[in-house]
């Protein structure tokens, strides 16, 4: 099974899933029921290499990716469109939000079970594949929650791993998460660096 090396570190046990474990309905409830969450994460991409940082999203369409001290990156979906900020390059690459994966996270009024199933023999993590048919190119998101009565739902979102249209996989593990805690608009602004000038 693939999800074997990717996913191990959510302890997976590759067994028949137990008695009440969740369907889409059970999770389409949490991810309606999750207006903001705060997180720590830590991202593993296709050649090993980890970064850390912290989440904030709000939906809808609304999530940002601060990375740990040293790094020149930041990730901002800002209601309408996703933008990867490279402070050290001075670039920026925008794409409309409906257009990643991550809007099955991001937008509470889409019905997820059109484009997402369980996928089985994961034993206590309940692990959910989106896929849009319609749009190969947006490529294959795979969420892992676990069983949690505090948390929206009686789900609590572990991570998720993401395989683009090119063969790339970045997988996300959260730590810490906090539900429909307040989280400012402002969260979701970031400083272009195409309009910072240097002095020579």
């Amino acid at each position: 099974m693939r999800w074997i090396a990717t996913l191990t570190p959510f302890v997976i046990t590759l067994s028949a899933a137990p008695a009440g474990a969740a369907t889409i309905a059970d999770v389409q409830a949490h991810l309606r029921a999750v207006t903001t969450m705060t997180a720590h994460f830590s991202q593993t991409d296709r050649n090993g290499k980890t970064l850390s940082g912290t989440l904030k999203l709000k939906r809808p369409d609304r999530v940002r990716f601060s990375y740990e001290k040293g790094s020149n990156i930041l990730i901002v979906a800002n209601g309408k469109t996703f933008n990867f900020i490279d402070y050290g390059t001075r670039q920026v690459s925008a794409w409309p939000v409906g257009n990643s994966p991550l809007a099955v996270l991001l937008d509470p009024a889409r019905d997820i079970s059109k484009v997402a199933h369980i996928v089985p023999g994961a034993g206590a993590v309940t692990l959910v594949e989106a896929r849009d048919a319609r749009h190969p190119e947006f490529g294959t998101l795979t969420l892992a929650f676990s069983a949690d009565s505090h948390a929206p739902g009686g789900l609590s979102l572990q991570g998720w791993v993401i395989d683009d249209s090119q063969g790339n996989r970045t997988v996300i593990h959260l730590a810490d998460q906090a539900y429909n805690v307040p989280v400012s608009d402002e969260a979701f602004s970031w400083r272009d660096p195409r309009t910072i000038f240097h002095n020579h």
